[in-house]
């Protein structure tokens, strides 16, 4: 047996480019998001305002859920990632010049962030369905592993770098300029990846086709099964929405602890990112999945229970770690179940449920901890996640028998729109 090298991915130029434009696409968000709640803060001095950016963000996807696969199957990805970071790249343009003229005003600024959340609605789905093309199927689950990695890295990076240069320029203009260039040279570093897919969905334009995305998650258990468990796991175990209170009121941290526990849990992911890019492919991934989101569940409760700031730090980089080895293997699992030609699609339904659970896992933990109190709110969505496992687990046995990722039989859709060949995926022996 060939021996698995951690950098596998990395052989293949393709990769290479599209993980440079990403680091350098989310890190010039991560920076930008860091400025925008600066700045609407600073304009507004709400709260509920820093609250709305979010929302705002995500309503495009929902929205547009029908239109951002479909553009995704119809048309060339890696152009359409690459024009939405442009377009990206003139928005933050726009938000320098605005606030270096003094112009903007929190309803400029509220329109600017819609815009961006619709840019991110299509270039979701595109870069996600583009991914299984770049690397071969043997070295995909390495290939997302990595992937992850990065995105921690930048995530980590693109906030402290962001605050830097608030605190260095005394406001978020640099941060939009800084934005705008690294935004416009991903999106030339997209345009030189070689891969061309074309139009992946030859069927005709109708309704039938913009709801066969929903249709297929529908009918494949194993996709459905691996996001309703992310969605519910992450919706009951959100516990980093609630950190600045145990940083200021349980621990007794404050601001520079804060900024150690909410980095923590990147931290973890990032490590085991790296460490999972270095493993063979695991031999029973569905078993993996379900331990690891157990996993999840039951350092968020002991995050909830302890008063030890040590021990805190590590109950969340351990379930940064777990979340980790979930997000490899259901980004792999479903994307390698997925036809080509429907990628976008799902991958649209699949940014839903993931954007779902990160908004309304926030809100959940807020409104218990409301009802509740902190330190209950956080065990009691500890005890959901694992009531989550127990329950996912009863309902899709398909997803509990998923064996070796690289051995996912081929999938297949009738030519058309819409009918499906359920993919079987047998545990290798």
């Amino acid at each position: 047996m060939k021996r698995h090298r951690g950098f596998a991915a990395f052989r293949y130029s393709d990769f290479r480019k599209f993980e440079l434009a990403r680091v350098l696409f989310v890190m010039s968000w991560q920076m930008q998001g860091t400025a925008v709640a600066w700045q609407v803060f600073s304009l507004t001095g709400s709260a509920l305002a820093l609250g709305f950016i979010g929302l705002v963000q995500f309503i495009p996807a929902v929205l547009f859920i029908l239109v951002t696969g479909h553009v995704a199957d119809r048309h060339d990805r890696r152009l359409v990632v690459a024009t939405c970071m442009a377009v990206l790249s003139l928005i933050a343009g726009t938000m320098a010049w605005l606030t270096y003229s003094g112009q903007m005003t929190v309803h400029a600024l509220f329109v600017l962030i819609f815009l961006i959340g619709v840019a991110h609605a299509f270039a979701g789905p595109a870069s996600q369905a583009l991914l299984p093309h770049l690397v071969p199927k043997e070295v995909f689950s390495n290939a997302v592993a990595w992937n992850s990695s990065l995105w921690q890295f930048a995530s980590i990076a693109g906030p402290a770098l962001g605050g830097l240069l608030i605190g260095i320029f005394g406001g978020p203009a640099a941060v939009y300029l800084v934005d705008c260039i690294f935004s416009l040279v991903a999106a030339t570093t997209m345009v030189s990846v070689r891969t061309r897919l074309g139009r992946m969905d030859q069927s005709p334009v109708s309704l039938e086709t913009l709801l066969a995305g929903f249709r297929y998650v529908w009918q494949q258990k194993v996709v459905l099964g691996a996001i309703t468990l992310d969605l519910f796991a992450v919706l009951f175990g959100g516990a980093v929405a609630l950190l600045p209170i145990y940083a200021k009121e349980i621990l007794h941290v404050g601001a520079f602890g804060f900024g150690l526990l909410r980095a923590a849990p990147s931290v973890g992911a990032g490590l085991m990112a790296v460490v999972f890019a270095h493993l063979p492919p695991m031999r029973h991934a569905g078993r993996s999945l379900f331990l690891a989101v157990t996993a999840f569940g039951v350092f968020t409760i002991i995050f909830g229970i302890s008063h030890n700031f040590y021990l805190s730090l590590a109950a969340l980089m351990a379930l940064g770690a777990a979340d980790m080895v979930s997000v490899v293997i259901r980004h792999t699992a479903v994307q390698l179940v997925t036809p080509p030609e429907m990628r976008g699609r799902v991958s649209a339904v699949n940014l839903i449920f993931i954007g779902a659970s990160n908004q309304l896992g926030e809100f959940e933990s807020g409104l218990t901890a409301h009802w509740f109190g902190t330190v209950p709110a956080v065990v009691l969505g500890g005890l959901g996640t694992l009531l989550v496992v127990a329950t996912c687990a009863a309902i899709f046995p398909e997803l509990r028998q998923l064996g070796r990722l690289d051995q996912i039989p081929e999938p297949s859709v009738a030519h058309g729109s819409g009918s499906l060949k359920p993919v079987g995926t047998p545990e290798t022996k």
